[in-house]
């Protein structure tokens, strides 16, 4: 029912979009509004609350905890590890961002006077805010609801499973199967926004490189030769190809960023990391909960409540994903791995790639906001331009970006696969052939309905029903942890008793 179902509803927004692409984004930004102007306030509410837990049960009484008992031993390596859910769970974003984003806060801060050196400490700082703790704590609860009911209860690896220490049975009606359509949906969108920003992102790094016209047949080239690696790639397996993938895109990344902070203002960089690293820190409750309810703007809907609702998209499939992967970990050390790892390396990323845009654009004397406003997917190939090894930094980056596309469509296909096979660990070839399909087909519709708009629409308003089935994983998971907890009290405490009876009886026993 599940699978019949989720693949129903995407199958008939691949249709609307085709046939009626004008009621289609009607419709949806409608429904946009409406979610912006009623519920902004529960994302910022929701999100701040999954980090304040994640830390609470990483170094509380339950961190102890190891995902598969006490027995248990890691499957991948930690540097493994890190690489799978760094590639599946950020990726693409973070390489179109990477420059944009903080470019575009410096055009248009939040607050203050644009393009002055305290809207670029702004620009970076609320930049290291949608890309910092928040998104990893939704991916960590959701991995962690995910991981411990399956590998600890012997679960499936479903959603609504997390829900049955709680509600019993009712999981297996109506609600259950609800659950896990939406966390399909919501897995499909969010990937579906992420591979239309990489197809944008491909495509203007092929024009702006290589002089490859952009256009329409362009746009479906790379995303039809890129599904096809990606469903390569998953016929694998998680053990070959998602985990080669990963490491590739680690190496890449890593030697883009070296070069960056190599070639660019390398002591700005590292003076803007410091500097803005603390302003994050010491802002971090007051950025969390911002809203402007007392001034018109949309800034916060078009940057933070769009990220907050794109993560919370993302968080069935990184949550399933990394969940996968985790077997083995600690509680504390699977949140904190999951938490601080991946955050590091994106402070630095946006220091290397946003602060050499925002000194070429302050100092530098390169207009990268003219580049910009044409076209945000070809930013950081014109601040590439700028660097020595320019046409080779492109090509690098090209093949990043074509790398993390890759993965986090192979890691998607996975992921619906076995969210709507009942969690089956290696679903069949044919499911993961079927939703790679779907996928290409719904950000094809997307692209030519609205291009980027479309996709953040999509963002906000599928995450929506999703947030409040995340707060209601969070006190299922408390329950359940507090319950086995519980349990292995009772039980150390009987076998104390034994022991004791024991000695009573046999008092040399104790010697």
């Amino acid at each position: 029912m599940v699978f019949a179902l989720s693949l129903a509803i995407a199958l008939g927004f691949v249709l609307w979009g085709a046939l009626a692409p004008a009621s289609m984004t009607a419709i949806t930004q409608h429904m946009l509004s409406a979610t912006i102007g009623g519920f902004g306030w529960l994302y910022l509410l929701a999100v701040f609350g999954f980090l304040l837990f994640a830390v609470y049960l990483a170094f509380g009484r339950f961190g102890k905890i190891r995902l598969g008992g006490p027995d248990a031993e890691p499957e991948f390596s930690r540097a493994s590890w890190f690489a799978m859910l760094f590639s599946a769970g950020m990726g693409i974003g973070l390489v179109f961002w990477g420059a944009a984003e903080p470019l575009a806060h410096f055009a248009n801060p939040p607050s203050g006077e644009a393009q002055s050196a305290d809207a670029a400490r702004t620009a970076l700082r609320y930049t290291f805010f949608h890309w910092g703790l928040h998104p990893w704590a939704i991916y960590s609860i959701m991995g962690l609801a995910i991981g411990y009911f399956s590998f600890n209860r012997k679960l499936p690896a479903l959603v609504s499973e997390a829900f049955r220490p709680w509600l019993g049975h009712h999981v297996d009606g109506v609600f259950g199967k609800l659950v896990d359509v939406l966390a399909v949906i919501a897995t499909a969108c969010g990937v579906v926004t992420s591979l239309g920003l990489g197809t944008l992102q491909i495509a203007g790094g092929l024009t702006h490189t290589l002089g490859v016209p952009d256009s329409d047949a362009l746009h479906i080239a790379i995303i039809v030769v890129a599904m096809g690696l990606a469903l390569l790639s998953s016929l694998t397996g998680v053990g070959r190809g998602i985990k080669w993938l990963s490491n590739l895109n680690i190496g890449i990344a890593l030697l883009l960023l070296a070069a960056v902070i190599a070639f660019g203002p390398t002591l700005f960089i590292v003076e803007s990391f410091t500097t803005t690293l603390g302003g994050y820190i010491d802002n971090l409750s007051y950025m969390s909960l911002r809203l402007t309810p007392f001034s018109k703007g949309s800034w916060v809907a078009d940057w933070t409540l769009f990220y907050w609702a794109w993560w919370i998209t993302w968080a069935p499939f990184v949550g399933l994903f990394i969940a996968r992967v985790s077997k083995g970990r600690t509680i504390r050390e699977f949140i904190v791995g999951v938490l601080l790892a991946p955050s590091l390396v994106s402070f630095i990323w946006f220091s290397a790639f946003g602060g050499m845009a925002i000194h070429q654009q302050l100092l530098g004397g390169v207009d990268l906001l003219s580049v910009q406003t044409q076209d945000y997917a070809r930013t950081l190939f014109a601040m590439l331009a700028q660097l020595p090894l320019a046409k080779t930094l492109s090509v690098l980056a090209l093949l990043l970006i074509v790398s993390f596309f890759v993965t986090s469509a192979d890691s998607a296909n996975l992921v619906l696969s076995m969210l709507s096979t009942r969690g089956r660990a290696n679903p069949p070839a044919w499911i993961k052939l079927l939703w790679g399909c779907v996928i290409a087909a719904m950000a094809l519709v997307l692209l030519f309905s609205g291009g980027l708009k479309a996709l953040q629409t999509l963002s906000i308003v599928a995450a929506l029903p999703f947030a409040l089935i995340m707060v209601g994983l969070c006190v299922a998971l408390y329950k359940a942890l507090a319950a086995d907890e519980r349990e292995q009290e009772h039980k150390e405490k009987m076998r104390r008793h034994a022991v004791d009876a024991l000695l009573a009886r046999e008092p040399g026993l104790g010697d």
